[in-house]
């Protein structure tokens, strides 16, 4: 009876314990410090709007610098198609995505809260290119009212949610009373930047429409054979891709924890070899801020196709 007894005192003191151990632990709404290293990975992703090999490569880098920089846990979760990084963003799988401008107007939309809060140093001046194969019969132009000579041509776009793969170019297309009837049969959907190229290339397409920074960076890779593809039409410049963040990490990780994300991704330096391999890979400069309100144009434009409804 005696041992019983000890032992219930044991066990009574360890719950005490216990307890008093879990009623001191700090959240970021009682005011407390969290002890970010404990709390869940920070879910980042982007649209895989490049070679999977690229995307990986990118990945790997950018996971390191943001541990390094936010001192927190960070899990890179790819996605399937551009569509699925809307999806994830929506339902909480994704905190910060690498969105294109429409994409990451169709996200935040569906999360209240989010922000966009940087972009590429070339993403406030961005354009898309026209690409055509040799045996086309087209010609380059520098007027968009040479958009006209598309018609009855063969047309692939890159994903059907790209911003430079296929909204701004078939808006582009609109602007000269083009549409996507009046190409030869049905438009196709390559499903990346990269896969555009290769299609016009091998002539199964005779007119693509791309990122012009994936067709340049292609360019000085030497990656195209412009014995069989060239640029026909550069557009006009808009605001394309960017970060976008959800409010639930100022939850998770504490009051301001946005504007240490802002601060880690715009504080990318190119001085520093590692952080200037990983600005290379995003065809990037440095990253700079930006707001919701830089992609107005992008959401009028996405109604106006019934892309955003």
């Amino acid at each position: 009876m005696k041992l019983f007894i000890q032992r219930a005192t044991v066990l009574g003191s360890l719950v005490l314990s216990l307890t008093a151990c879990a009623g001191q632990q700090t959240t970021p709404e009682s005011g407390g410090e969290l002890n970010n290293a404990e709390a869940p990975s920070l879910a980042v992703g982007a649209i895989p709007d490049q070679d999977p090999e690229k995307i990986q490569r990118l990945s790997d880098k950018l996971t390191a610098y943001l541990e390094s920089e936010l001192e927190v846990s960070v899990e890179y979760r790819p996605v399937t198609d551009y569509a699925a990084a809307v999806t994830a963003f929506k339902v909480g799988d994704l905190d910060l995505v690498w969105f294109g401008g429409l994409t990451g107007v169709q996200a935040r939309l569906q999360v209240e809260g989010a922000e966009a809060i940087a972009q590429r140093d070339i993403d406030e001046q961005f354009t898309s290119v026209f690409i055509a194969n040799v045996n086309s019969g087209l010609q380059p132009f520098t007027d968009i009212s040479g958009l006209k000579a598309l018609k009855n041509k063969t047309l692939t776009f890159g994903s059907e949610s790209s911003t430079s793969g296929r909204l701004m170019p078939q808006y582009f297309m609109q602007k000269t009373g083009l549409t996507l009837d009046d190409v030869k049969g049905k438009v196709g959907f390559s499903g990346n930047h990269d896969a555009t190229i290769k299609l016009v290339e091998a002539g199964t397409f005779e007119v693509g429409a791309l990122n012009s920074q994936v067709w340049d960076s292609r360019l000085e890779e030497g990656a195209v054979d412009q014995s069989k593809v060239s640029v026909v039409w550069r557009t006009s410049p808009y605001y394309d891709y960017h970060w976008v963040v959800s409010p639930a990490v100022e939850e998770r990780y504490g009051a301001g924890f946005t504007q240490k994300l802002q601060t880690a991704l715009t504080g990318l330096d190119a001085s520093v070899p590692a952080e200037k391999e990983l600005l290379e890979l995003f065809g990037a400069a440095k990253f700079i801020p930006t707001e919701n309100q830089n992609y107005a144009q992008i959401e009028e434009i996405g109604r106006q196709i019934g892309k955003i409804k």
